[in-house]
Order: structure tokens, then sequence, then C-alpha cells
């Protein structure tokens, strides 16, 4: 099909970076508030109702503000269960917009992603994938653990995160311009990376990227605490045992204990569980079935309690 035969949603393209203050943007390309306005309940269910609780590490927050100012595409890298996902959600609510996750697999394919067309009882009709859905009506796209997803799938989303912010639809024969508010943010933990999952170039180079790592231990046990509601000194005891095993990581365990592992814990023992039995139900037991792994980790959870 050629290019030309294509309909635009949006046009003219509307420019995602906001004007300057005290400017007046022509008509003809000023976005146009009733065409967004009529499908945006379509994406209130999406919308982060209440404030996720997180806890600022560094400069991410300003970062990533700065970084949806202009559209940027983000990437977020770091160990699993340390606040990537909590992050996203948390800017999306201090920011105002929806955010439509899509959790990424080796199964999922490009129309997953961005739409096909369904039978139904009058025949077929075209149903918008996340990401066409969050392009068109100007959501906050974020594919979780994105290397999951075959490269041929990931690829989909390259005309949305260059200078062009379309988005193909070849089956339908339309070219989807990003609304103003859209963004996609990725994230993926680099420790999993191999030689068949990994991001090519073609796409990391497309983004601006944040790296996030399990907190200090003051920070961490605040956090526990926070989540799980047990008293500030359990949840110290609960992250020198993460920091044990997390010194273990490429020795015997290929990660270490989360945080999101010692919130699950810390919930157990408010509960009333024991915290050597809440420890081993959400700390030991999930993260290895080796004996002499699950033996030393025992013995770091008996140190502690």
């Amino acid at each position: 099909m050629r290019h030309e035969d294509y309909v635009r949603t949006y046009a003219p393209r509307q420019d995602a970076r906001p004007a300057r203050a005290g400017s007046v943007m022509p008509a003809a390309h000023r976005p146009a508030a009733d065409l967004s306005a009529a499908p945006a309940s379509g994406l209130d269910a999406y919308r982060v109702a209440r404030e996720p609780y997180y806890r600022a590490l560094s400069d991410e927050v300003e970062l990533y503000e700065a970084a949806y100012s202009v559209r940027l595409p983000v990437m977020l890298k770091g160990p699993t269960g340390c606040g990537k996902t909590r992050f996203v959600e948390y800017m999306a609510w201090k920011l105002g917009k929806p955010l439509i996750t899509v959790a990424c697999n080796e199964d999922m394919t490009a129309s997953d992603l961005v739409g096909r067309y369904l039978l139904d009882a009058n025949g077929t009709r075209w149903q918008d994938g996340p990401l066409a859905m969050a392009a068109r009506l100007g959501a906050i796209c974020y594919l979780d653990e994105v290397v999951e997803a075959r490269q041929d799938t990931t690829v989909a989303i390259h005309p949305l995160t260059d200078a062009r912010r379309i988005l193909p639809l070849e089956k339908k024969g339309e070219i989807i311009e990003a609304h103003p508010d859209f963004q996609v943010v990725i994230s993926y933990n680099p420790g999993y990376q191999s030689l068949m999952k990994d991001l090519k170039q073609s796409t990391k180079q497309r983004f601006a990227a944040l790296d996030f790592h399990y907190p200090e231990h003051e920070v961490e046990a605040e956090i526990v605490a926070h989540e799980s509601g047990v008293g500030l000194e359990v949840a110290k005891n609960l992250v020198h045992i993460a920091e044990r095993s997390r010194n273990l990581k490429g020795h015997g365990l290929d990660e270490g204990i989360s945080t999101r592992m010692l919130i699950y814990a810390g919930s157990l023992i408010a509960q009333g569980v024991a915290p050597l039995g809440a420890c081993r139900m959400a700390l030991v037991r999930p993260i290895t079935d080796d004996p002499d792994m699950r033996d030393a980790l025992d013995a770091a959870v008996t140190t502690y309690f």
C-alpha cells in the first residue's frame, strides 16, 4: 500500500511540545481540544486515582518531568522489584496523565500492541491495541520488561519514538499521529540481558534512560516499613537479610532479594506471622530451589530473627 493511501488521524500533525508562554499558535496548528475531548472518557479507567507512595532516591522525578515536557521516550533500567513500575505510576499521577501498562512476553505480537480486526455479530470491526489507544487518545504507554517481547514486535514502537511520532496501521490503512500528551516508557532488567534477549541499538538510541537500583539501607527500611506496616527495626532487619542475598548474586543466585519481596515478608509479619516463617515463605523459598543456597539464606534469617 502506498504511503499516500493512508488516512491520517490528526491533520495537521500537532507538535507535542507546549507553546512558549505568551505565544499564540495559528489556528491550523493549534492542538484541537475537541479532537481529544470526545474520546477522553475511554481513558478514565487508566487514570491513577490516588497518589502512589514513591520515595525519590535522587533527581529521577525532575529528570522525568523534563523528559515528558518535550515528550522524550524514557527507558527505565534496574533489577527486578526495585521500584520501576511504581515510579511510572507515581509520575503518571503527578502529571495527571492516563497510564496504559503492557506486560511484555515472548508470545506478544505486533498486532497485540497495535490492534487487529475482530469478528462480531455485525461483521468485522477494528480494535485498537494498547499502543494505538495510547497514541490516539494521549496516554503514557508503559511497556514493562520490554526485552521479553520479540524484536520484530518491539520495532513497532520505532515510528512513535523518533521525530515522526506516528503509528502506521497497515492492516487498516491509517496513520495515527500521536496525541500531544502521548509518551512511550519501557523498562527492563539489564541483569537478564543475553544475545537472545536484548534491545537493538536502533531501539535503545531512541530513548532517554534512567538507572534504578535498590535504595540505601535506611531508605529501603523506610520504604518497607511504610508499605508493609511493620516497625522500622523489623524493616531494617529485613533489609539486612536482603543485602546478604544480593552479595550472593552470581555466586549461586541469579538475583538477590528485592524490595518488593521485603514488603511481602513485612506484610506477613504485620498480619501476625512469625518472622522466621514469614521470611522463609516470602524471601527464601521463592528465590531458589538449591538446598545449599536455602540453608545459607535461612542462616541469614535466623541471624536477625
